[in-house]
Parts: structure tokens; sequence; C-alpha cells
């Protein structure tokens, strides 16, 4: 791979991983860099046969996994982080070619990914149950009671494009340090760079079917509805994510959805830190992020003085060429979703607000767009925008605003600016969401910490702990 012209990269067709080989398909889909349009590579369109044949081979592994020792779970995770680190880059360049994701923010996940399944390799062997005290009560007087972890089986793993070797690597991570196997089924807009994140576990000597690859969204429906699965985790809309709570029936799932990025800028925050964090986290990733800032409200004193710090930080955003590693932020995943995004700015726009900062769309490609004077009827404040733009809103009483965001259908993470220790208790005592990130906006997110919502935003957590816990069930042991 000539890394000097990597915006030639060419990765030409990729197949399906089953029952530890390979597999070619009848048809395939181009995927193209959303950037520069060409073609980068081919990805297969899964059949209901090679669904089938996945979900047989992850049956019969889900044995080999439950069987093999914590410590060498942990082995072949570390092994495979060391593969994705040495591959880090190019892993990245196909990230970037076929997401339009900036290349420096491709190579960083690829790395960070490889320190996902270390985290997970260490709470392979972390995995523990706890002592019941039975002597609490007459009946129980005398009897030792238990509560053990155990695998669930089978893991169907469903990831989006936006993050699609971390995301993966959370599912993948978790379900073989539980000692599971799964089948990862990846979006089929970033399907490249997620074939060469499982072949690092197949050269690292997986077990035969314990990680399996579909691609195409025609075997979603069949893979988690299959009664030979046994556990769903899902990442992507919510739409689809209810979707799938629908149809599984009595099956766990963990959800990690969408959200509308709410953070809170107070008057005694550090107004500079505030506004330089809230305009980058706004634009990375081209804003394609479930956990993006969207919403920033800001008291009311300091609202001139804030919008004129983010207008000014949002300026220094380097926008363009994703390959190029000076830019960093390249385009959205298409030119529909680029189109889409600038449909819901000029409905706003349309119906009053400013539109502060903000320029024509060029292809799949938006700059960094700041509205003002915005209502919480519009769609750009109470509909998710995954993309790069957020809103600035003043108020003078915060209170009204938590109970708004706890009463709304969305409820990831929440961020807050403030030097008040009474005022960051307030908010996470009453906003009801996943996560509230003090002095810190609505996207920080660190790999090791419990991260999902609540209400529509989801259910679970991500995070190789909390994973393992939802991918394993508790049996109870009771010795007469």
């Amino acid at each position: 791979m000539d890394f000097e012209t990597g915006s030639q990269l060419q990765v030409g067709k990729i197949t399906a991983h089953i029952d530890g080989k390979t597999r070619e398909a009848e048809h395939y889909d181009a995927i193209h860099d959303p950037y520069r349009g060409d073609v980068v590579g081919h990805a297969p369109v899964s059949t209901a046969r090679d669904c089938d044949d996945a979900l047989d081979a992850a049956a019969r592994a889900k044995e080999t996994m439950a069987a093999m020792p914590g410590y060498e779970r942990a082995a072949l995770l570390r092994s495979t982080a060391d593969l994705l680190a040495a591959r880090s880059e190019q892993i990245g360049y196909v990230m970037s070619r076929e997401s339009g994701k900036a290349l420096r923010d491709c190579m960083t996940e690829a790395q960070r990914s490889a320190d996902t399944l270390r985290l997970c390799a260490e709470e392979a062997v972390r995995i523990s149950g706890e002592h019941v005290p039975m002597d609490a009560s007459a009946i129980g007087a005398g009897k030792i009671a238990m509560v053990m972890r155990f695998p669930v089986g089978v893991v169907a793993g469903i990831t989006p494009f936006n993050g699609p070797v971390n995301l993966s690597a959370h599912k993948v991570g978790a379900a073989l340090a539980a000692g599971n196997s799964i089948v990862l089924k990846p979006s089929p807009k970033a399907p490249l760079c997620v074939s060469m994140f499982a072949q690092a576990f197949i050269d690292a000597g997986a077990p035969a079917g314990s990680v399996n690859t579909l691609y195409g969204n025609a075997i979603a429906p069949q893979l988690v509805r299959d009664a030979r699965v046994d556990f769903v985790s899902f990442t992507g809309s919510i739409p689809v994510g209810k979707l799938i709570r629908d149809s599984v029936g009595m099956k766990r799932v963990a959800l990690e959805l969408g959200g509308v990025g709410p953070t809170f800028v107070h008057g005694d925050a550090d107004l500079e830190a505030a506004a330089k964090a809230c305009a980058r986290n706004s634009v990375m990733l081209a804003g394609q992020s479930c956990v993006s800032v969207q919403n920033v409200y800001v008291q009311k004193h300091v609202y001139e003085r804030f919008v004129e710090l983010v207008c000014k930080e949002m300026d220094t955003v380097r926008f363009g060429d994703p390959m190029d590693l000076s830019t960093e932020v390249g385009t959205l995943i298409d030119e529909n979703a680029a189109i889409r995004v600038e449909k819901m700015i000029a409905s706003a726009v349309d119906a009053g607000a400013h539109l502060t900062r903000g320029a024509p769309r060029r292809g799949a490609q938006l700059s960094g767009t700041i509205l003002t004077g915005v209502n919480a009827s519009m769609d750009v404040v109470c509909k998710e925008i995954f993309g790069p733009a957020m809103t600035i809103q003043p108020y003078d009483a915060i209170e009204p605003i938590f109970k708004a965001i706890s009463d709304s259908p969305y409820g990831l993470q929440c961020g807050i600016y403030t030097n008040s220790l009474d005022l960051a208790l307030s908010a996470i005592r009453k906003i009801r969401t996943g996560g509230v990130i003090v002095n810190g906006t609505s996207r920080w997110r660190s790999d090791q910490m419990p991260y999902g919502g609540v209400k529509d935003s989801g259910m679970g957590r991500e995070g190789p702990k909390y994973a393992i816990r939802d991918m394993t069930e508790e049996r109870l042991f009771v010795l007469n």
C-alpha cells in the first residue's frame, strides 16, 4: 500500500468471515469516497444462507468460548490489539477513504480500538459474582449461596458508520471477553475497515466461528430475530433501535441510539474553555456522533460574549480533504446526508433563526454552522441533526431547562460548565440522562466508562466492564 498516494487507495473486494473462513458473494456493492466520488472497494451483500451459516458457526463456537479460561480470552484480545495497533495506519487510510472522516481521526480511532480491546482483556479475568448471606433468614440459615455469571451464548452486533472500528471493538471485545461468540454486521456505508478489523481476530488465532461477519442490511432482520441469537447489541438510529426492540421477543438487548447534545454554560464558567470545547465538539467527525454538541444553553448575561468566542473558535477549524493530515473535519458520510442537514438548517433560517456561521454545501461537505435565535419547536433543536451544526440559546433560569430535557424523548448525555458544586449536583440529580459531564460537553467519552442512554436514547451500557455485565447472565448456586 502506497501511503504517499493514499488518496488513490483501492481496496478491491472484501469477503465475509464465517466459521474462520472467507466467503465470496454473488453480489457486491461499490463503496465510494464521499469526498472524491470514486470507488474505494467493494463489499459483499450477504444472503439468508450466509446468515444461517454464520449463526450455525457461532452456535458451535459459543461452547468453545465458554470453556476457554479467562486468561486465554485475555491473551487473544491482547494479541488482536497488537495487530490492530500495527495496522492502524492502513486501517485509518481505508476508513478515511470510505467514510470521509479526517485521516487523523481515523488513525486515532484505529489506535483507540486497540486500547479498547486491551481494556476488554483486563475485564476478561475480572468477571465475578457475589456471596449471598443466607443466614439472614431462618429458612436460609446453614446454607451457602453464590450468584455466578455465565456467558449468554451468541451475540449479534450491529455497528454504524461513524465509529466503525472502535464501536466494533466495543461489541466484539466485550463479547469474547465474556466467553461468547459473535456475528458482526457493520454499516454498509463503512464496511471495508471493519473487514480489516475482523481479519485481525482471525490472524490472532480466534477460534473458528467465534467472530463472524455479515454485510448489507437485507439480512439484519433475520439476524436479530433468529433463535440462535441470545443477545443483540446495536448502535444506530432511534427508529431502527425501536424496530429491533419490537422484533426480538424475550432476547436481551443493548441499544445505543441518538440524542440532541445538550450542554449548559453557566455564567461562572470558564467561557473561553467552554466555547472552544463546544465549537469543536459540534463539528468533529462532521457532527456525526450521537453525543455531538447540538444545543448549547448559555446564561443570559454571558450569552453575547460566549457567542463571540464560539464563532472565533469555529473560524479556526480546518475543513477540507479528509486525506490531508492538516484537515480536522472531512465530509459527512455521503451527499444525501449533507443535503438532509442542509435542509434542516434552511428550515430553521426560514422560520426566523439567524445563521451566525455557515457556508453553502459542497457535495458531501458542510462547514461548521452556528444558529442563534432558535426556538424549541424547530427541528434543529428538538430533533437530532447528526451534522456539523449547533444552536446557542440564552436562559434566565436553568431549572426549567433541566426539566424540559428530562421530559423530552432523549436522554443520552449532557454537559454543564460551572464552578458551582451545588449547580453541578443539581444537574446530576435532576436531568434524566445516561450521563452528566461537569466542565465538559455532551460529547466527552472515555472507553472504559459506562456509556449509554435512557428513554428513546437507548438501554444498556457500553464500556468493557459494563458491556460484559450485560453479555453475561446471573445464575444462583445454593449449597444445602
